[in-house]
């Protein structure tokens, strides 16, 4: 009889890739574009990981609807001319690629739910060499992003993981409420963008400090609750 199959879930941004940089740039486009000045760094950063317009929303809160999805579509296409110009920096974290390798050999499925744009995705994904690492790739643009659990029920959907036996990694608040929406454990990291004392109280199962801690984490939850 085989083993019942298990499924890591990981965030993007500020979990797999440190974008904050990038982002902020094109953030930064979007709102000159519109005469809007410059956004607020740590604002910016504390939206990372939640749907494009939603984060504009809160963003800019005095602002129509209409005016947030022209401000979107501004970012996408500001965010689109750095990865042309190769201005792009989208570096993994230490040790993140570690933490795969040593899940991968434990037989535990990759799987990743982001905010990003699937096209945003997959062109990160393939820079790094990992497109071929992830079993299952849920972006916010295809349905309910964070932290509605949505993209976990689809996860485990196509990959026929039950929640029992899945950990979704990130490092913001909506990470840690999209699991425990879905019923799911969870681990966050704190080398992204919400601190972790947030984290904690969000309800995160384990806090990580390194990459390769992950791993350990991740496999201590699916193997002993």
């Amino acid at each position: 009889m085989s083993a019942p199959l298990r499924l890591a879930l990981f965030d993007c941004d500020g979990t797999l890739v440190d974008s904050q940089f990038a982002i902020f740039d094109a953030m930064s486009s979007a709102w000159a574009a519109h005469g809007l000045g410059e956004p607020d760094p740590a604002e910016v950063r504390r939206m990372v990981g939640l749907p494009l317009v939603q984060a504009v929303a809160l963003l800019l809160p005095d602002l129509n609807d209409d005016r947030h999805a022209a401000i979107a579509e501004s970012y996408k296409q500001a965010f689109q001319a750095l990865r042309r110009r190769g201005d792009l920096q989208e570096p993994l974290f230490p040790g993140i690629r570690d933490a795969l390798d040593a899940l991968e050999a434990r037989g535990v499925l990759l799987g990743v739910a982001t905010g990003k744009s699937r096209r945003g995705l997959d062109a990160v994904l393939a820079h790094h060499g990992l497109t071929e690492r992830f079993v299952t790739l849920q972006t916010s643009d295809i349905g309910p992003g964070k932290p509605h659990p949505d993209m976990v029920y689809r996860a485990l959907a196509e990959t026929g993981v039950e929640a029992a036996r899945t950990v979704v990694i990130g490092d913001t608040t909506y990470d840690i409420q999209m699991a425990r929406n879905a019923r799911v454990a969870s681990v966050g990291v704190s080398w992204g963008y919400h601190a972790v004392a947030e984290l904690e109280a969000a309800g995160a199962s384990r806090i990580v400090h390194r990459g390769p801690a992950v791993a350990e984490a991740v496999l201590a939850l699916l193997d002993h609750g």
